[in-house]
């Protein structure tokens, strides 16, 4: 039995480790597996019944069925990143004293659902689900930026901006994405600023940003690199921990 599982998590394996291949001969299969075609027969069988695997009827070729897919979806939803990101962003609240927000989309909006304050007297207080345009902040921009091509301009084209506005932002979503994340200086509130870095998901889906939002006069030229970095690295184990391969 475990040898049959070994050998079917095998096949599994190479039927999904080239994305731009997307159907496999048998003799491609007998050739990476090294296993005897009766045998490999046998183990495709078992997986077609499953829906594990799918032969094309065309072509007779294979390839990995669509119940991984239901079986990965429905683990995802099982998933709450919330209690994933809140220790990860306490002990970052922690490290760099400043109040820290985890921004998701909703619609042409950016919300909202989780924030640690700082544990400074003076600091910036934003209030669980506030919605607020895609196009204005720093954790709206880093989530904007690492969309689909065609879901941004879903976004932006929902959007009262002007062609060249439209364009404007586009460009300065380009920067972010290629920087790997966002800095906002007084969009929605005079004399704060925040800094944000993206939430990566499974097969590169953009889920969430995590920003750190500071009071005018503690945005330093001098913070600001250090707190880049915190930024980053914090949202990146995020994203690890929520699945990101």
């Amino acid at each position: 039995m475990v040898q049959s599982i070994e050998r079917a998590m095998l096949i599994i394996d190479i039927l999904i480790s080239d994305e731009s291949k997307g159907e496999w001969q048998i003799s491609e299969l007998a050739k990476k597996t090294s296993l005897p075609l009766g045998t490999l027969h046998r183990l495709l069988s078992s997986l077609i019944k499953y829906g594990l695997v799918v032969q094309m009827p065309e072509t007779k070729h294979y390839k990995a069925g669509d119940k991984w897919m239901e079986v990965g979806l429905r683990q995802l939803d099982k998933i709450d990143f919330r209690l994933v990101a809140r220790p990860v962003m306490e002990r970052l609240a922690n490290h760099v004293e400043e109040s820290i927000y985890l921004n998701i989309v909703s619609g042409i909006d950016g919300i909202v659902i989780e924030k640690i304050d700082s544990p400074l007297k003076i600091r910036i207080a934003e209030n669980l689900g506030i919605r607020i345009p895609l196009h204005i902040g720093a954790p709206n921009k880093a989530i904007l930026a690492n969309m689909k091509e065609y879901e941004m301009e879903q976004v932006l084209n929902q959007m009262n901006l002007s062609p060249s506005g439209i364009q404007k932002i586009k460009q300065h979503l380009g920067d972010i994405k290629r920087n790997g994340y966002a800095v906002s200086e007084s969009e929605k509130t005079e004399d704060t600023s925040a800094i944000a870095a993206p939430i990566i998901g499974y097969n590169n889906k953009i889920l969430a940003a995590l920003s750190v939002n500071v009071p005018g006069f503690r945005f330093t030229q001098e913070r600001v690199p250090i707190l880049i970095e915190e930024v980053i690295k914090a949202a990146e184990e995020i994203s690890m921990k929520v699945g990101k391969i």
